[in-house]
């Protein structure tokens, strides 16, 4: 006898879990446009060097414009990278007015500079990135990556910070801190003056199911991944809707405030309440439950002492504090970590590696993020049949398999392929995703399965 046979008392998966799982998943519809954001914030355009104004140019050359388009204009003042686009990065020192109207694309012996005047970005794209806020171009090109690495940070040093605070204060007020946080310095990340203050609000943002009965969590589970994946759909039609990035910031952000006063409505985890010694709070939210899951007549039934017997051995287990070495104690429990550290590093280096850089396969962007979100239905779907009908050491074991041997792509010439090869692996990685949260929990011992979460997390 446990919590869980307590939870089947009240109603097993009635109304009361259903609709916790809904406020719980709902937000999960703007997570996937959190991790993911940075693929359309830190757009990178196409661009090159400035060159000066008409006006200018008439001041101080003397040449007559008229006659020249501006095309013409470009090649004199920019060399080419590989005869046919222009450079990127450099452009001549002095005009090199001898090759307008010429089949002559460069001068080898021409002097070249970095770029004096700024960039010109295209706007076909994205009308705004922090990429075209603060030139990171050229030299400083590896600062647009690094932000996504920031936010990474956040989300790990969040993990680590949160799984412990919610041991001591509970989880729901950390839930709604969380909310609250991810509200307040998502959208205040839009008003960023440089890319330094960017950088700290996106890693304080990233910082940012006990009521559930066992025999339903692996569809509870499958179900709430199934809303981050219509989030990565959304997040398509917001950014290409929104092609500024503050304003596709503050749509992606504010909506939390929302699920900020929702979270109020949530009940505290019963099982830690009772784990710390607070079993009268526990019985409250238990007999809430069983009111809303119209089973009024347990609320005589199970009383304070009912509550404790069934708590009884889980309260006794709760008095031995476990660290992340524990996972390392024993042989089995050693075998079992070693495993799913390395099920969640390569799937989380597969999921992300494809996910997070888009613009990588030379095609639209918001077409690919579209094709990348729709595929991971039909990828979740299987999963949970799988897990339901074939266990969970097959089925993951070989969406693991496909999705890290997919992940090994042609070359950027053949398009096509490596495009759908991408998708391919997305679907697998995203279906290795659903099962090794679900199966992490189940190894280990309920006492420990915090500490797991946080090391998995860590492992993203």
């Amino acid at each position: 006898m446990g919590f869980a046979d307590v939870l089947d008392q009240v109603g097993g998966f009635g109304r009361f879990q259903f609709i916790h799982v809904a406020l719980l998943s709902i937000p999960g519809l703007l997570m996937a446009s959190q991790n993911l954001l940075n693929n359309f914030t830190a757009g990178m355009p196409g661009h090159r060097c400035s060159v000066p104004n008409r006006t200018s140019l008439a001041l101080s050359h003397n040449v007559s414009l008229s006659e020249l388009s501006d095309a013409q204009i470009l090649q004199a003042f920019i060399p080419t990278a590989d005869g046919s686009r222009l450079s990127k990065c450099r452009r001549y020192t002095e005009a090199q007015w001898h090759l307008v109207g010429t089949n002559v694309s460069n001068v080898t012996e021409a002097d070249t500079e970095t770029c004096p005047d700024g960039w010109t970005y295209e706007k076909t794209e994205f009308l705004k990135t922090i990429v075209t806020e603060w030139d990171l171009v050229c030299a400083l090109g590896p600062l647009r990556r690094m932000s996504q690495t920031i936010y990474m940070g956040g989300v790990l040093a969040g993990a680590i910070i949160f799984g412990g605070l919610s041991d001591r204060f509970g989880r729901r007020a950390l839930l709604i801190w969380s909310h609250f946080q991810l509200a307040t310095l998502g959208t205040c990340t839009a008003l960023s003056p440089s890319y330094l203050a960017y950088c700290i609000l996106r890693f304080l943002t990233g910082m940012s199911m006990e009521w559930i009965p066992t025999k339903s969590r692996t569809v509870v589970g499958s179900i709430a991944s199934f809303f981050f994946t219509v989030g990565q759909v959304v997040l398509a039609g917001v950014a290409y809707s929104l092609r500024d990035w503050r304003q596709l910031q503050v749509a992606v952000c504010a909506p939390f405030y929302i699920f900020f006063i929702c979270s109020w409505w949530f009940s505290e985890s019963a099982r830690w309440l009772v784990l710390n010694r607070r079993s009268a709070e526990a019985l409250k939210h238990i007999h809430r439950v069983a009111r809303i899951n119209k089973r009024p007549e347990m609320v005589e039934k199970i009383t304070l002492e009912v509550l404790e017997s069934h708590m009884h051995k889980e309260v006794q287990s709760s008095t031995t504090v476990f660290t992340a070495y524990d996972l390392m104690r024993t042989p089995v429990m050693r075998k079992i970590s070693v495993c799913l550290i390395f099920v969640w590093f390569s799937t989380s280096f597969a999921y992300y590696g494809l996910a997070m850089d888009l613009q990588k396969f030379g095609v639209n962007i918001y077409l690919v993020q579209l094709i990348f979100g729709a595929v991971d239905f039909p990828a979740k779907l299987g999963a949970l049949m799988a897990l339901t009908f074939v266990g969970r050491r097959v089925t993951q074991s070989n969406v693991t398999e496909y999705g890290c041997a997919i992940f090994v792509l042609p070359s950027a010439e053949l398009q096509t392929v490596r495009t759908a090869l991408a998708v391919l692996g997305k679907g697998f990685t995203s279906a290795s995703f659903t099962c090794v949260y679900l199966y992490t929990g189940e190894l280990y011992p309920t006492v420990i399965s915090l500490t797991t979460k946080v090391q998995g997390t860590k492992e993203q």
